[in-house]
């Protein structure tokens, strides 16, 4: 059985993940058209900032996570200034935590479906007279379907397997930062191995069941395994 400790971790961690991948769907949206469509020479520098949480290390982005929104900070200064504190070691000192790792995992399946789409779509419902705006919404957005259900199911799940980044930013408070990851940590160094087997075990099944429901219901491998 889950301790109620365990239960709380899990629940906060759920939370943690469906709020940083709506945020990312919003945000990495625009983003992600932008670097589909454009020719410009900054999108190679934009992509590359977008993709370096794949590469660099949790505990480096983390570091520096904490030092632009500690009390010395640029960030933190700014919220500070506005009644807000700062940001560290809260839950949604977390969030902004989350979102900056779990980027890449969002923005580039969106921006592959984009570019996958090519020009002949919004072509034709230029013909038909269709704003930039009506045609993204009802041409783009169901084409890009596929991408979107990866993205969101890759970032939600990146997003319940941190560790570094989420120990760093979040430190290891109870009911606010203490995701299931550092509550597993936390048993192994109390050598409650058994304790942390159960909650490892939940986690893998979790992992699993979500990328096999994305291998399942994700149309566009079903269509590479029929060609």
């Amino acid at each position: 059985m889950l301790s109620e400790s365990d239960l709380g971790a899990i629940g906060l961690t759920l939370r943690l993940a469906g709020l940083t991948t709506l945020i990312l769907l919003l945000l990495g949206t625009p983003l992600a058209w932008w670097l589909a469509r454009t020719r410009s020479w900054v999108k190679g520098p934009v992509g590359a900032v977008v993709a370096l949480p794949i590469v660099l290390p949790p505990s480096v982005l983390g570091f520096y996570l904490l030092v632009g929104l500690g009390p010395q900070g640029p960030v933190g200064q700014l919220t500070q200034s506005l009644g807000l504190g700062v940001l560290p070691f809260t839950f949604w000192g977390l969030l902004v935590a989350s979102v900056f790792y779990s980027l890449p995992f969002v923005v580039q399946p969106i921006q592959n479906a984009f570019e996958a789409l090519g020009d002949r779509p919004m072509e034709a419902a230029a013909t038909l007279r269709a704003s930039p705006l009506d045609t993204f919404f009802s041409v783009v957005l169901p084409l890009a379907k596929p991408g979107y259900l990866t993205a969101a199911v890759m970032g939600f799940a990146h997003t319940v397997g941190e560790f570094g980044v989420v120990l760093m930013v979040g430190g290891n408070i109870p009911n606010e930062t203490r995701v299931v990851a550092v509550q597993i940590y936390d048993h192994v160094e109390a050598l409650e191995y058994a304790d942390a087997h159960r909650l490892a075990a939940v986690m893998l099944v979790f992992s699993f069941t979500v990328l096999l429901a994305l291998y399942a219901f994700n149309p566009t491998g079903k269509r590479r395994e029929k060609g």
